[in-house]
């Protein structure tokens, strides 16, 4: 057994554990191709001919060729894809030319309304005319501008984007509570990103988005409210709906910023389809739930929820 003073071995390279690399350093070119590189420096190597040129350029646009047919075979879809591309295309197309002609019909139907209405109400009914227009203000039949009170609601960060926390995202409850506040402070017309609030709106969530009047909005949510700004901003912030925006911003980091707009442009919904509510007979129609209405022709319609849940699940 050997020892460390008095062994006989020679000593290691310093870099004997970078063999290959060294290799590859001293001689890049291999030994094969080294030796016909000299040969044919030399000038006795095998000469190239023009059929062993002819039959490398053939070689090489054969290659191209069948790789160019490879690529665009595996960028084209199969048919059955194409067709039914072509074919929810076309869908899409009928649909589109259908919403634009009811649109239409709607936008000459009403015209007709109004034309049908001044007449009716000649010279003598001014005083209805403004009752109308108010009231088409306060429905939210007809766009308003004016100014007024500007919030936004921004959901918050999350640490952990796999992991996102439902509790950070601003809910359909957190919009019903704002929008309420809104009203109760002397907003005098709301819209949600802008979609017109009315009597007959619905503020609802379906899984992360949330709905009004079945279309879907994500964050940051713009509530504009025309009216007094001062007066709303100092009502809001005394009534519960100012302590829910503050629970919103401190305890979730849900963003709330709230602005004085001097000048807001609400849209109009339209012409609006009117319910009637009737009393069911207490011996022969169930209980009814809370908020049910029933339309013309006895169909029920629920008008809204027994109220909003908190955050907490309760």
């Amino acid at each position: 057994m050997s020892t460390r003073h008095g062994s006989s071995e020679p000593p290691r390279s310093p870099d004997a554990s970078m063999t290959l690399l060294n290799e590859v350093y001293r001689r890049p070119l291999d030994p094969g191709y080294a030796e016909a590189t000299a040969r044919r420096a030399a000038g006795t190597g095998p000469r190239r001919t023009w059929r062993s040129t002819a039959g490398m350029v053939l070689l090489a646009m054969g290659l191209g060729l069948g790789a160019t047919a490879a690529t665009l075979a595996l960028r084209q879809p199969a048919g059955a894809v194409l067709a039914a591309r072509e074919l929810l295309e076309a869908q899409i197309e009928q649909r589109r030319a259908e919403a634009d002609e009811q649109q239409a019909d709607i936008t000459a139907m009403t015209d007709e309304i109004a034309r049908l209405q001044e007449e009716l109400l000649g010279d003598e009914g001014q005083s209805v005319r403004d009752e109308i227009a108010g009231d088409s203000v306060h429905s939210g039949v007809t766009a308003v501008t004016g100014p007024g009170l500007r919030l936004v609601l921004t959901d918050a960060q999350a640490e952990n984007r796999d992991e996102e926390d439902p509790e950070l995202r601003v809910q359909d409850v957190d919009l019903q509570v704002v929008v309420n506040g809104l009203w109760a402070a002397g907003a005098e017309a709301v819209a949600v990103n802008g979609q017109r609030l009315t009597a007959m709106t619905a503020i609802r969530s379906a899984g992360d988005a949330v709905l009004v009047d079945l279309v879907a909005l994500s964050s940051p949510y713009t509530v504009d409210a025309v009216g007094d700004a001062v007066s709303m901003q100092t009502e809001l912030a005394r009534a519960s709906a100012g302590q829910h925006l503050a629970t919103l911003r401190t305890t979730y980091g849900i963003g709330v910023q709230m602005t004085s707009q001097s000048k807001l442009e609400l849209p109009g919904t339209g012409l609006v389809t009117l319910h009637e509510a009737e009393v069911p007979d207490a011996t022969s129609a169930p209980e009814p739930q809370s908020g049910a209405v029933r339309d013309a022709s006895g169909q029920s319609l629920v008008a809204g929820s027994a109220g909003p849940t908190r955050r907490d699940g309760t």
